[in-house]
């Protein structure tokens, strides 16, 4: 006897070039993109997803690298977090890097990649909130060479979404040679899942701070007041330094912004108390992102 429950036949599909990987799936609509496979293999042994088709794409040399174009990084979509978390990658975009270096063990980083983490939008994605705070774009892929850019947090917020056949190709980073800083809380010792991450990037040409807030909600949050608020505090011109009371208030303004109190009733009653666990929930938030805007200034 066996509990195992029968299996549709699958067919494999390996491109060679990111094109070629878009036919597949407009001959094959069914079909499922495949790069590390860390979130669609555990969905699949999880019986899940039993996909007819797959299309793999770790054959296209192109989504594995990146160069420079007009100020900004193009990166390959099929960057794993390993190769992202590296020194040379991390001058470039420290909070990426420290990002994908916080994003599991060695076997998930390995495998795990960039566009990955996009595409399935987990809440806890590590690297989503960084690509919020930077405001990256997407560049994707469609039938007949096509090419169009959305804005990542369009895509993680559902406003915008792949059409059929398309593929996230690349990921368009704006270099800004500033400090940023990625921090996360886990509820383990050690890589694990995130229960809250903050992003914090500094723009000294624009004179502004950009924060993002991952794993509390199904998307990054980005505390826009809280941002402007503390953009005006700073000395752009001097040591940019802030005293600890705005560090503090900063971070309980992020916290408070990306998770309020409840609204009063209709009746005019007072609104219930937010659970201890939401409440230790804000205070590791405001934690977060009061230390992470320190070391950035720092």
């Amino acid at each position: 006897m066996t509990t195992h429950a029968p299996q549709a036949m699958q067919s494999v599909t390996l491109p060679a070039s990111l094109d070629e990987a878009v036919a597949a799936l407009e001959a094959m609509p069914a079909a499922v993109p495949v790069a590390g496979g860390t979130d669609l293999m555990a969905a699949v042994n999880k019986g899940l997803l039993r996909p007819s088709a797959l299309v793999g794409l770790g054959r296209i040399s192109e989504l594995r690298g990146w160069h420079y174009q007009d100020g900004h990084a193009l990166l390959g979509a099929g960057l794993t977090h390993a190769r992202t978390g590296r020194p040379d990658f991390a001058a470039l975009i420290p909070a990426l890097a420290a990002s994908a270096r916080a994003a599991g063990p060695p076997q998930i980083r390995n495998a795990g990649t960039l566009g990955g983490n996009i595409a399935s939008s987990a809440p806890t994605g590590d690297t989503l909130p960084v690509l919020a705070a930077l405001e990256a774009e997407l560049v994707v892929a469609g039938p007949g060479g096509v090419r169009r850019e959305i804005p990542v947090s369009h895509l993680l917020a559902g406003r915008e979404m792949l059409g059929p056949a398309e593929l996230i190709g690349f990921v368009r980073v704006p270099l800004l040679h500033a400090p940023q800083v990625f921090l996360k809380a886990t509820g383990r010792t050690g890589p694990g899942r995130a229960t809250a991450s903050v992003a914090i990037v500094l723009d000294p040409a624009r004179r502004g701070v950009r924060c993002a807030v991952g794993a509390i909600a199904p998307m990054p949050l980005r505390p826009l007041e809280a941002e402007r608020w503390i953009a005006s505090l700073i000395d752009w011109d001097g040591e940019r330094g802030l005293a600890p009371d705005a560090l503090a208030a900063f971070g309980e303004y992020v916290a408070a912004a990306c998770i309020p109190d409840h609204a009063p009733p209709a009746d005019g009653s007072e609104a219930p108390p937010l659970s201890p666990a939401v409440l230790h929930l804000r205070r590791t938030v405001a934690a977060l992102a009061r230390r992470a805007l320190g070391r950035a200034l720092s």
